[in-house]
């Protein structure tokens, strides 16, 4: 089964929940309204479809390898990175002063889906790269982002990101690898990092490595870390003294080369110091943030590919007579009401996290394009919000979509040869790398809704509560079951929000025992939100005779999640406010 970009619930989404013409209205993105938005998604579209979608099964049977120091990746990937780089798609979202498009990250999430939801392995690279441009972007001196950003954005080099040590996963205080002053003002760095996403391939002339380091003397924990370039090959064409010394064997994302990097074993490997001394962190973040997001879209992208996977199976595989009598012989398993429920639900979950990821998208462009400050505040606060819940709630429901897609297929699903099985292998990654669903919670808690009193949280479930009002004044029986269930997520969500921003009276256990469900109560409630007003949209547009098949889908598509996902928000209200207690009983000793 081949892949087929949805541009149209994309395109649907970007015209009438988030705004694609009031992004264009914004400075610097005067050419990118939805007329440009569509061209540009049905050339990615095709791209993705006819070069990057094909090598997807070749590079889960046929993965990266290493020998003598070399990786080389699954055949085909270097030359379909030469044409993803050659038609501009690294270029995206980049500023046109380095060699960008310019275009809206509304857009370019859109098209990034397409790229993962065709070759998650594949994908990697660019997500990596993109993230050392934001980096680069934020704290890099002018000489800097003029000699680096360029090669990056044109494909010449790719980037990647260097956090985690054998010692140090999350907690990044623990972070060992040594930097080195030298008298002409570089760095040098010794020490190991592992988990290194592409941090070694033969895709590019040049890999650009962005380094978490202690320079020697500088404080201990993460008050003490620095962000280097380190890039594989020196401006004179030397090799650096930076060496892959293995790749990892990994449940899924095969051809993504996980690499172990070696600094230093043979003088220490020359780097520039990005920014200050001791604010690396501070710059890293930058650059997670940005991978955060786009791993969510990675779990939006999984998921699409594993539904659309499923439902060309259910179409094929004949098996058992219907159950209502409606057909005398056996009948592809698309008749059977639970097989049809799977299909729903994996349906639901994709577009409803689609529709989130590219509101938080638009919201984003208004920050940091918007001539109004107080308006740029409150887009950047929206986004930041948004960012644990698009990537936690993204990536757990992919695991079970991808889980489910298995489940259609039944036992062909077991097998690898369906290829329904590398989709449940791939997702699983997505809720780990770049901060687990954990990580993601806490931020969600602690950053993000008891600093400000939950103020921003509050502010969300306001306009919540203003569709659920537009919903009332409706009478179709899809927009009566979204107003009961959407208005009793916006209760339930409330109420964890105070429990949350009031700290649970001094008791941070039972605040923090609840945490991922707090993030699934409230990435829930707030794709809910969108598909409401997706559904009040597509009830217009059907009113008005346009395109009424896909409208009719819609309606049925937030009709489900009303009645299917959200209705579990009250549930999940019930873990966070009144469950801490039977989290922490059990004595540790009896574990």
């Amino acid at each position: 089964m081949t892949y087929r970009a949805p541009v149209k619930d994309m395109l649907f989404v970007m015209k009438h929940l988030a705004g694609i013409e009031a992004v264009a209205a914004l400075p610097g993105f005067e050419d990118a309204g939805y007329d440009t938005a569509a061209a540009v998604l049905e050339e990615s579209a095709r791209f993705n479809e006819g070069v990057v979608a094909p090598l997807n099964w070749a590079g889960d049977q046929n993965p990266s390898s290493f020998k003598d120091g070399k990786v080389t990746t699954t055949p085909g990937f270097k030359e379909a990175f030469k044409q993803f780089s050659a038609g501009g798609w690294q270029a995206l979202q980049h500023p046109v002063a380095y060699g960008g498009q310019g275009l809206p990250k509304l857009i370019h999430a859109a098209c990034s889906e397409m790229v993962n939801s065709a070759n998650l392995s594949f994908a990697l690279c660019p997500l990596l790269t993109d993230g050392a441009v934001e980096a680069l972007l934020t704290a890099g001196t002018e000489e800097q982002k003029a000699s680096i950003i360029p090669k990056l954005v044109d494909g010449t080099w790719t980037g990647s990101m260097n956090l985690t040590e054998p010692q140090a996963g999350s907690d990044l205080s623990m972070v060992r690898t040594r930097a080195e002053p030298q008298p002409d003002g570089s760095y040098k760095l010794f020490g190991t990092k592992i988990f290194i996403t592409y941090g070694e391939h033969d895709m590019a002339d040049n890999i650009v490595h962005l380094v978490l380091a202690r320079v020697v003397g500088a404080p201990e924990g993460v008050k003490g870390i620095s962000l280097f370039i380190c890039p594989k090959f020196l401006p004179d064409g030397t090799r650096n003294d930076v060496h892959c010394v293995s790749i990892e064997h990994k449940l899924g994302i095969k051809a993504s080369p996980t690499a172990v990097l070696q600094y230093g074993d043979h003088g220490g490997a020359v780097a520039q110091l990005i920014g200050q001394e001791n604010r690396g962190l501070e710059y890293m973040f930058i650059m997670m943030n940005a991978a955060r997001y786009g791993v969510g879209v990675q779990g939006i992208a999984l998921a699409e590919r594993a539904y659309q996977k499923a439902v060309s199976y259910a179409r094929d595989r004949v098996q058992s007579r219907p159950v209502d009598g409606s057909l005398r012989t056996a009948a592809p398993i698309i008749h059977h009401p639970d097989v049809r429920r799977m299909l729903m639900t994996m349906r639901a979950h994709t577009e409803a996290c689609r529709a989130m990821a590219l509101v938080g998208a638009s919201a984003f462009d208004a920050a940091h394009a918007h001539p109004d400050k107080e308006v740029r505040e409150q887009n950047q606060a929206f986004y930041e919000f948004l960012v644990p819940l698009i990537k936690g709630l993204s990536t757990e429901m992919a695991l079970d979509v991808a889980s489910l897609g298995v489940q259609v297929h039944g036992g062909m699903g077991f097998i690898e040869e369906t290829g329904a099985a590398q989709h449940l292998r791939d997702a699983k990654i997505l809720t780990i790398y770049e901060g687990t669903t954990a990580i993601q919670a806490n931020d969600l808690v602690g950053r993000k809704t008891a600093r400000d009193g939950g103020a921003v949280a509050k502010a969300i479930a306001a306009q919540i509560s203003d569709t659920v009002e537009l919903l009332v004044g409706r009478t179709s029986a899809p927009c009566r079951a979204m107003a009961k269930r959407l208005g009793a997520g916006h209760r339930a969500f409330l109420d964890a929000v105070d429990f949350v921003a009031g700290g649970a009276k001094g008791q941070p256990n039972a605040v923090f025992a609840g945490s991922v469900p707090y993030l699934m109560l409230a990435g829930t409630v707030v794709a809910g939100w969108q598909m409401a007003r997706a559904l009040m949209v597509a009830e217009d547009l059907l009113a008005a005779g346009e395109d009424t098949d896909f409208m009719r889908a819609k309606i049925a598509t937030a009709h489900f999640y009303a009645d299917h996902i959200l209705n579990k928000a009250p549930s999940l209200r019930d873990s966070i406010v009144e469950g801490a207690d039977a989290v922490t009983a059990l004595a540790l000793e009896a574990f």
